[in-house]
């Protein structure tokens, strides 16, 4: 039982709750239910399952509320969540994944969508072989120790973004499209949005400080990372006069 993914469910209609939960349980996941906000922040704080299914709408705090707050805590912020909501608007989704979440499903929504969305999620937390580390205009990942830093700087990066920027960084110069990038960073592709590509992009850059002039946007194309940003990187203060003294 214990080699079994443990799923917590955080929905208020209890037909919707058990649906999820037998098919999960069928499939090979332990489950817990939460039936509002209040029990779901109980059933964390005692044990950290490996993936939270989270409605939005919820007795008390909103699933997007305790996504934020899930993800500003360091004690939870790794645990992956799917949103599932009948909220289906363009800008929901948008909303729910600049939340944090890792994928939003609409309701109603099939069974076998779900299960597909669940272990694709897994797949890409999972870890993997570590590969070598690599260097480009000063922004260096080492896989091995899974760090990030620009200039010896150490930068904080989330599992999905580590993951899209060491794809990018191996395959330096060329452009990927958004339909490329969630086939070779997230693996199934399926179910998962195009748009979802843009959000965790918008969260790399963000990461990346001033290193994320290096990822580009190629109107019509894609995304791809240079070493020769058309923005000009800016060096960090305390690193100009090392770097000065090495000037011939």
């Amino acid at each position: 039982m214990r080699n079994m993914p443990a799923v917590l469910v955080v929905e208020d209609e209890p037909s919707i709750a058990e649906l999820i939960a037998v098919n999960l349980r069928h499939n090979g996941f332990r489950t817990t239910w939460a039936i509002d906000s209040a029990t779901a922040q109980r059933e964390l704080d005692d044990t950290l399952p490996d993936l939270i299914l989270l409605d939005w709408m919820l007795p008390g705090e909103s699933g997007l509320t305790l996504t934020k707050r899930w993800r500003s805590n360091p004690r939870t912020k790794e645990v992956p969540i799917i949103m599932l909501t009948a909220r289906g608007d363009e800008a929901d989704r948008v909303a729910g994944l600049d939340a944090g979440a890792d994928d939003y499903i609409s309701k109603p929504f099939s069974t076998r969508e779900l299960l597909a969305r669940v272990r694709a999620v897994l797949r890409r937390k999972a870890p993997e072989p570590a590969g070598e580390a690599v260097t480009i205009a000063g922004l260096s990942l080492d896989p091995g120790t899974y760090r990030v830093s620009y200039l010896e700087q150490q930068l904080k990066l989330g599992p999905t973004e580590f993951k899209l920027l060491q794809f990018l960084m191996n395959s330096a110069e060329r452009v990927h499209s958004r339909a490329s990038l969630l086939d070779k960073v997230w693996g199934d592709h399926v179910y998962i949005e195009e748009r979802t590509v843009d959000v965790h992009v918008k969260r790399l850059r963000e990461a990346l400080g001033v290193a994320g002039a290096l990822v580009e946007t190629v109107r019509g194309a894609g995304y791809r990372l240079t070493a020769r940003p058309m923005v000009p990187l800016l060096v960090p203060a305390p690193l100009v006069a090392g770097l000065e003294k090495t000037i011939v």
